[in-house]
């Protein structure tokens, strides 16, 4: 049975589910040149949509429901990204494409990616740019607990990491064009609530409204949407308050 569709982590690519799909496969592909050969930690893998990307590197996926781990052709465990049941000094890599923001204490992650990982080993961290994703002032998806600009995640991760470097994943026009509208639905729904009473909605009530919403909105295909592919997607290291998602390239010391 396939996993359901919420907006907790993407599972299809299907109607209006494409560009976000089309987003986070291109975020694995533009952040495999950074990993080095070996054994590499899939973070919050979800589904396992994109680690085919990182062969011919052996790839461990780690996701807290077993459910999407399921099928999987390569060696899975569900278990808490906050508490990895793996060695210390245990692989030669790490990513984690839109997974940190998922826990309300991403300090405890990090610690643990770089537990796990040998010395000199690199990690990449992929999560949403609070600047852009959806109100830079306010927390909207009841699945995450934490955003980002890119200093606070910059500083966040050179907590556990000797070395840090930032870029930024950005979208064609197209692409923008879709990420506009969806801005101005969400506008649009706000205004109807100006005194923002949803905060205090209970996290699952606003979690349940939220797949209810997002079901409903993207089970047809937007005009455009079925063209997204990954080749809408590319990195740069300059702009980075304008970028969809922010990219930490991490390095644990040689030492």
């Amino acid at each position: 049975m396939s996993p359901a569709v919420t907006g907790e982590r993407v599972v299809t690519s299907v109607g209006g589910f494409n560009p976000t799909w089309q987003r986070h496969v291109a975020a694995y592909a533009l952040s495999e040149p950074f990993l080095a050969p070996g054994r590499v930690l899939d973070v919050g893998c979800g589904v396992g949509h994109s680690y085919r990307l990182l062969a011919p590197r052996e790839t461990v996926g780690v996701d807290i429901d077993a459910e999407v781990l399921h099928g999987q052709p390569r060696e899975t465990v569900a278990a808490d990204m906050r508490r990895l049941p793996f060695p210390a000094a245990s692989f030669d890599g790490a990513i984690a494409v839109h997974s940190i923001e998922h826990v309300p204490d991403p300090e405890r992650a990090l610690a643990e990616i770089a537990r796990v990982l040998r010395p000199g080993a690199p990690a990449v961290l992929v999560t949403p740019n609070r600047l852009t994703f959806a109100r830079a002032d306010e927390i909207i998806d009841p699945y995450h607990y934490v955003e980002y600009d890119p200093a606070e995640l910059a500083a966040l991760c050179e907590g556990f990491f000797e070395s840090v470097e930032m870029a930024g994943l950005m979208g064609s026009e197209r692409y923008r064009a879709l990420v506009a509208l969806e801005h101005a639905k969400l506008d649009r729904l706000l205004r109807l609530d100006p005194l923002r009473l949803r905060r205090l909605l209970p996290r699952a009530a606003r979690q349940a409204l939220y797949d209810r919403r997002l079901k409903r909105e993207r089970s047809g295909a937007a005009p455009g949407a079925a063209a997204i592919t990954t080749e809408d997607f590319t990195l740069t290291r300059e702009g980075l308050d304008a970028a969809l998602d922010l990219v930490a390239i991490c390095r644990k010391s040689h030492q």
